[in-house]
């Protein structure tokens, strides 16, 4: 009986009633769409203050500017590169598979998709001018309480550049944040607890609504997924290593225990404390774990950024919106950008993925009903890839600033050992 307190085991079952109701009970399946409404709006009340807390802390950890400016700089800098580049491979495998377009939404009651096509032509006639003015704020507060995105995401730049140029006299300020932050994410993980329910509601009216054909499709989403962030693993990352002088292969090994942690909670963070001593013996400075490491953690989620590229694509497809090449750059743009306000936490993917269509109006929010049932199968594929990228980037940054100690242990990670 133990095994039934387990979430992932109440998702399984919750999917699988969902698929049952919804085959043999179309309408009634159709009509539970109201749970993943709610489940959705428990989600969306959250996304303004954790990414607001989330990139503050993550800029004002950093301390003295001047002192650790270099690094940080450097370390920002590659976090831009990689995760850019796997956002990119994202991009590419979703229209590569094109897999969202296998469900069928012509009998989808709430899919009209009229309002956000207006909504995209009216945000395009805006123009250049018109997107900045919008991502300036009337004022600070007003960013968060109205859970505008890029508002909130400019307000907590600044907030947290702020901050880190002060010094030490702002720490107690960071440090209370990240207790705040710590419990917006218990929130998190209370709203998770629900989470069964909203699969059971969002499976129920995706077969009832969709029919068994979008199993199919989602089936492929899900693959795809897994096999993409293997790949970018194993040679978008493996390449970056072998540069760098290190196997990916025998750094994977290295962290195994980490990595066995991670899947089993489906949260990156779980495994930080240990990963940091691991690094730390590994050969890494102190110092640029301490930087590099929670740092990546808001800025370098390589794992998230595909699922979010992915994600959003195969929701666009299955509504039927065709995204010209304009319009697929915007998307990267504003992907690039969200995914900074993401963490390394159970829902967090989610959580990210609405905020990204809410700030992509071409692409229905409501699109993301699709994805409950599915979602928490791919978070642990998501952390995991987010706890190897971060573990590299410090290796990376560690060697490139000659603050990388050769030893014993660092020697056997070695291409040549």
């Amino acid at each position: 009986m133990k095994y039934l307190k387990n979430l992932t085991v109440q998702v399984i079952t919750a999917i699988i009633l969902g698929i049952i109701v919804g085959a043999i009970w179309p309408e009634f399946g159709a009509s539970l769409k109201i749970l993943a409404d709610l489940f959705i709006k428990l989600i969306k009340m959250l996304i303004a203050p954790i990414i607001f807390l989330t990139v503050v802390i993550g800029i004002g950890s950093m301390g003295d500017m001047k002192k650790v400016g270099k690094i940080g700089g450097k370390a920002l800098i590659y976090f831009e590169i990689v995760s850019t580049i796997a956002l990119a491979i994202g991009i590419c495998v979703a229209l590569f598979i094109n897999a969202g377009s296998g469900i069928d939404t012509t009998h989808a009651g709430d899919a009209d998709i009229s309002k956000y096509t207006t909504a995209a032509e009216e945000n395009s006639d805006a123009g250049l001018g018109g997107f900045i003015y919008n991502i300036i704020p009337d004022n600070f507060v007003g960013a968060l309480a109205n859970g505008d995105l890029l508002p909130t995401l400019l307000c907590a730049v600044l907030f947290g550049i702020a901050s880190a140029s002060l010094g030490e006299k702002t720490k107690p300020v960071i440090t209370f944040l990240e207790q705040v932050s710590e419990i917006f994410f218990k929130i998190v993980s209370i709203v998770m607890k629900v989470s069964p329910i909203g699969a059971f509601g969002a499976m129920a009216y995706t077969i009832g609504n969709f029919g068994l054909g979008s199993l199919k499709s989602l089936g492929l989403l899900m693959i795809a997924v897994y096999i993409t962030m293997f790949l970018f693993v194993i040679v978008v990352l493996g390449l970056i290593a072998r540069f760098f002088g290190f196997n990916i292969f025998k750094y994977i090994a290295y962290i195994k225990e980490e990595i066995f942690l991670v899947i089993g909670t489906s949260s990156s963070e779980s495994a930080l404390p240990s990963m940091m001593r691991k690094l730390e013996n590994l050969g890494c400075s102190k110092q640029v774990v301490g930087l590099v490491v929670p740092t990546g953690y808001s800025f370098n989620l390589d794992g998230t950024s595909i699922y979010l590229s992915m994600a959003t694509l195969f929701i666009a497809q299955a509504y039927g919106v065709h995204l010209t090449w304009i319009e697929l750059i915007t998307l990267l743009g504003i992907l690039m950008i969200t995914s900074k306000g993401a963490a390394g936490v159970t829902g967090s993917g989610f959580i990210t993925l609405a905020a990204t269509l809410a700030a992509f109006p071409m692409v229905p929010v409501e699109g993301i009903a699709l994805l409950i049932g599915v979602d928490r199968f791919m978070s642990e594929a998501r952390a995991v890839t987010n706890l190897i990228g971060n573990g590299v980037a410090c290796v990376v940054i560690s060697k490139n600033e000659k603050e990388f100690t050769s030893n014993t242990t660092s020697q056997s990670i070695a291409i040549k050992s």
